[in-house]
């Protein structure tokens, strides 16, 4: 069992670079599960400048300077926090809060079609389940107006963290964009001059993640603005809430669409009942979500991430439940870094390996 066991750490990580990957990734790990809220910001920051950074790029491919290049992408940076900070969340809020208020109406409403199906389906459903059904219903929105009452209550050091969040995160993004070479210079420093494997994955892995991060987000903002337009149009209740729901939904693959079909149903059969304008919201949501899937999302992903659906569910799930959002919102990255890592690594020291030898035999030639 040990002749084994070292044979595999032998052949897995008798190289300094293996050894120092594994390193790196462990203390990263524990890095972010451990101090993660703490480095908030500086993550935060690091993502928004990385989806930035192809702005900066292409204004001096167009004969920018660099600082006038990170100039102009920092101000349209903040006229986007300004935009969210001043337009969007407002409208967001009166949204919910009179979305809050009509919870009781909508549970009338949706306790008297309860009370209807013993009548009309006496052999599925009988009176008592009904009754339990409401009751569970009820008790776990009473859970949830404690839940929202409690947050109101406590909101006040939320609401101070978010606005240091966006005076620290600016300024953060900022100096990313404006030193990033720096920044990698001074990375690479400590690593081995040699790294055929870091270099083969940060390779493959560099221009697919940020492919991937720009198209999502692309995605994120069409996806959402136009479902936001057409449940204005139809004169939907909550139609900001709505889209803004509907564009993050994007982010889950397969269970997103899933989801957030069920308040939008919900919201449309309260407003409208079983009428002609819910069936119109439920035909033009249907077909927001197949063009999403069958035209946008081919065209902002050109470069097709090969992964089973059942790894990419798994990823969602394990990064979702490590880090939340932005976990769920890297999963597919994240699993093909996974991906890259296990090929990548034993193939860059099995080559290196067999190139030894042949360059040894011919030698004495």
């Amino acid at each position: 069992m040990l002749k084994i066991v070292r044979s595999w750490i032998d052949r897995y990580f008798s190289d300094e670079e293996a050894v120092l990957l594994v390193v790196i990734i462990a203390v990263s790990l524990v890095v972010i599960l451990t101090m993660g809220a703490v480095l908030a910001p500086m993550i935060a920051s690091i993502i928004i400048a990385f989806l930035m950074q192809g702005l900066v790029v292409r204004l001096r491919e167009w004969g920018a300077p660099h600082w006038l290049a990170v100039s102009i992408t920092f101000v349209l940076l903040l006229l986007m926090l300004a935009s969210v900070l001043l337009v969007l969340l407002p409208v967001l809020w009166q949204q919910s809060a009179r979305l809050f208020g009509e919870v009781p109406r909508m549970l009338g409403e949706w306790q008297s079609v309860l009370l209807l199906l013993p009548e009309n389906y006496p052999n599925l459903v009988s009176p008592a389940q009904v009754e339990d059904l409401i009751a569970s219903i009820t008790a776990e929105f009473g859970r949830m107006g404690q839940n929202v009452l409690t947050f109101s209550v406590s909101s006040l050091p939320i609401l101070m963290t978010v606005l240091v969040y966006f005076v620290l995160v600016p300024i953060l993004v900022f100096f990313f964009l404006k030193d990033s070479s720096l920044i990698a210079d001074w990375i690479a420093s400590f690593l081995p001059r040699k790294r055929p494997v870091m270099t083969k994955i940060w390779g493959e892995m560099n221009q697919q993640i940020a492919n991937y991060v720009r198209g999502k987000t692309i995605e994120i903002l069409i996806v959402g603005t136009v479902s936001y337009i057409a449940f204005a149009l139809l004169g939907l209740n909550y139609a900001a809430l709505m889209g803004i729901a509907v564009g993050l939904s994007v982010v889950i693959p397969y269970i997103g669409a899933a989801v957030v079909t069920i308040p939008v149903a919900m919201i449309g059969y309260f407003q409208w009942g079983w009428g002609s304008e819910f069936f119109y919201l439920m035909l033009i949501y249907t077909i927001i979500q197949g063009v999403d899937g069958n035209i946008l999302v081919p065209l902002l992903f050109s470069e097709a991430v090969n992964l089973h659906p059942v790894a990419i569910i798994m990823a969602v799930l394990v990064f979702g439940g490590m880090w939340g959002f932005w976990g769920v919102f890297f999963a597919i990255p994240l699993a093909t870094l996974v991906k890259a890592i296990l090929y990548a690594w034993p193939m860059g020291i099995a080559v290196e390996s067999e190139v030894k030898p042949a360059a040894d035999t011919s030698e004495p030639q």
